[in-house]
């Protein structure tokens, strides 16, 4: 894999910055990951979250506290969004965190002009990370797959393309928001269950989708392809990914195309990307390809991607209800899938998405799908968790939830770990419902 081990990963690092050195921290000193921020009347710009604090990497280019080949990634953080920087190559983004990395160690020479460019974290507004121009959508967890087709169809819940394609389909970049964001409940046409005719109200089956997503990195030139050998070049780094939906308008209007409304309404990232370098620890097998499935067509198929070509991030959902705020509960995990069962790597969607030519962007998204594991405290949705609302959730405080409900809000996050290396995390990507507004139409 190009994503090598070096020293950024040596778990016996610290950092100056103590809040860092927190076992339970997500942004230690091994992890680095890029976002965008602002501060209260500036501009966004790009920063790097260590422990409780972000670092100004523009602020830090001005004290001149880094040197060629890092400096050309550390001025291409030079606006408000990480577009720019993921358009470098892999080794010039690695140079810039190898750069961050002895800054932000204890004992660094460079300690007191660095420590004049962090921000603490409470005090900044935190945005999208890149100006997403593409957004796609991937259905590669099996479990999810097979789940929510023996809902729609029993008696073929897994179309024989699953196992020779990672699916997927075009969704909307232009509602997508950073973590925090509103959802509020969308209107849409459905077919109540019984009834002959469809009708225009709210959602009644609103969901989450725990997923993971990527931020592409170079890209490929309109009519190129990416070879399966070439696409670790080209994955950036991942964050969280909230693909909020609406089943009962996706049951009624995805026939025969598939999800559209049901989905365009709000998905919503977390707003720290962690590299695919800061990941190398934590890649894993790809997962043991079905008994009875076909053989990969060669162009999905490496060496590399089979031995490599999974992360294990161990994720959660959480779910906290208006009453449970009123009675001071904290939020209850309802989900704990983890991201190395995927059916289909990322490797794989990259090298899919580009096989006819597809221009693929520096910062464009792509969406791994639900994940879901093969049990029951694995799912990944409400969809599956509830089985489509007949079997509700039951809840720490006597309530239950059959799809999200008014005031409801949603956490997901992701932590890695494994023996002999620093675990890192992804933050928080979180979500609150609102009623639907007064509709005009």
């Amino acid at each position: 894999m190009t994503t090598i081990l070096n020293e950024t990963h040596d778990p016996g690092l610290t950092s100056w910055v103590e809040s860092a050195n927190r076992p339970e921290c997500d942004f230690p000193l091994q992890n680095l990951p890029f976002g965008v921020f602002s501060t209260e009347g500036g501009a966004p710009r790009v920063g790097v979250a260590i422990g409780a604090a972000i670092l100004d990497v523009s602020a830090a280019v001005g004290r001149g506290l880094f040197q060629e080949p890092a400096l050309e990634a550390a001025k291409a953080c030079a606006q408000g969004s990480l577009n720019a920087l993921m358009a470098c190559a892999p080794p010039t983004v690695s140079a810039l965190r190898l750069a961050l990395s002895r800054m932000l160690r204890s004992g660094a020479s460079q300690m007191e002009e660095a420590r004049l460019c962090l921000v603490p974290m409470a005090e900044a507004t935190l945005h999208l990370p890149a100006q997403i121009g593409n957004y796609s959508d991937f259905f590669t967890s099996i479990h999810h797959a097979s789940n929510a087709g023996r809902m729609i169809r029993p008696d073929n819940p897994l179309l024989k393309n699953f196992h020779t394609l990672p699916v997927a389909y075009h969704g909307r970049a232009s509602t997508i928001r950073v973590s925090g964001a509103v959802c509020q409940r969308p209107y849409g046409q459905s077919l109540p269950e019984g009834a002959q005719e469809a009708v225009y109200a709210p959602t009644a089956k609103l969901d989450f989708e725990l997923e993971v997503g990527l931020f592409v990195g170079p890209g490929n030139e309109h009519g190129e392809t990416i070879p399966m050998e070439q696409a670790e070049q080209h994955l950036f780094g991942l964050c969280l990914f909230n693909d909020w939906s609406a089943r009962d308008v996706q049951r009624w209007e995805a026939q025969p195309l598939g999800p559209f409304l049901a989905k365009s309404f709000l998905s919503t990232v977390s707003p720290w990307v962690v590299t695919m370098e800061a990941l190398a620890p934590f890649r894993t097998a790809a997962p043991a390809r079905a008994a009875d499935a076909p053989a990969l067509l060669p162009y999905l198929d490496s060496a590399a991607n089979r031995s490599a070509g999974a992360v294990a991030i161990a994720l959660t959902a959480e779910l906290l209800t208006p009453r449970m705020r009123e009675q001071g509960l904290p939020a209850q995990v309802i989900s704990r899938p983890d991201f190395s069962d995927q059916y289909w790597t990322l490797a794989q969607m990259l090298t899919h998405h580009a096989e006819n030519g597809c221009l693929l962007q520096p910062g464009d998204l792509l969406g791994s799908g639900t994940v879901s594991g093969p049990t029951d405290a694995e799912l990944g949705c409400l969809l599956e968790l509830t089985r489509d609302g007949k079997q509700p959730l039951q809840l720490p405080n006597g309530e239950q939830r059959s799809y999200l409900e008014d005031g409801d809000e949603i956490i997901l996050r992701g932590r890695c770990t494994r023996p002999g290396y620093a675990a890192i995390g992804f933050g928080a990507c979180a979500g609150t419902v609102a009623p639907a507004r007064k509709h005009t139409i």
